[in-house]
């Protein structure tokens, strides 16, 4: 088995999960993300997901939009990206990101699978669902986080700049050291865990 498949896999299963557990009236409820609803959240997810196929050359297959369904279309994006990892040969395409150059199923592992822990947090908080985050992502995000050099962090905080409209990481929200690793990692990612 392919641990970097199998890690989006179980990721995309719980996202879809709080996207089938939300009822139609809790779409337009506001996220801890300060310009999005519950809603925003997975369209964005869903945006992630074209955007890790187009290094191969490929699209979001036809499917309903998020305004009109958005367990349909997460489940429709999920089946597009879980293809591409499933398959050696678009896998391990050698794409270039925005911090350097790696193979299709890394990019997939470091942005789009680690958005589905950060942001499933953000679509439980909206919709009042359980907001606890697998303890083995939290300890390898945290671990990730850390490992991010000062000077890319900078640029990961500042509103675009990766292009227009991107902002990966708010400010940093003071939390208490000996608070829970989830709280911190919440915090550290801009993120207010209270």
């Amino acid at each position: 088995m392919n641990p970097i498949s199998d890690r989006y896999r179980r990721r995309a299963e719980a996202f879809e999960r709080k996207i089938a557990a939300a009822v139609p009236g809790q779409w337009s409820e506001q996220s801890p993300c300060a310009a999005w609803t519950a809603r925003d959240v997975v369209a964005h997810i869903v945006a992630m997901h074209a955007a890790m196929l187009r290094p191969v050359h490929r699209d979001l297959g036809p499917a309903p939009s998020v305004g009109d369904d958005p367990l349909a279309a997460f489940r429709s994006a999920r089946a597009d990206v879980q293809a591409v990892l499933d398959s050696p040969e678009l896998a391990e395409a050698e794409c270039d990101t925005p911090t350097g150059r790696m193979s299709v199923e890394r990019q997939i592992d470091e942005v789009l699978s680690d958005d589905l822990v950060l942001h499933g947090w953000d679509l439980a908080r909206a919709t009042g669902q359980d907001d606890a985050m697998d303890p083995e992502d939290v300890a390898r995000l945290w671990s990730s986080a850390l490992a991010i050099p000062a000077e890319l962090m900078q640029k990961l905080r500042t509103p675009g700049a990766f292009g227009p409209g991107i902002e990966v990481y708010g400010p940093e929200v003071a939390v208490p050291e000996d608070a829970p690793l989830q709280d911190r990692l919440l915090g550290l990612l801009g993120r207010d865990p209270r």
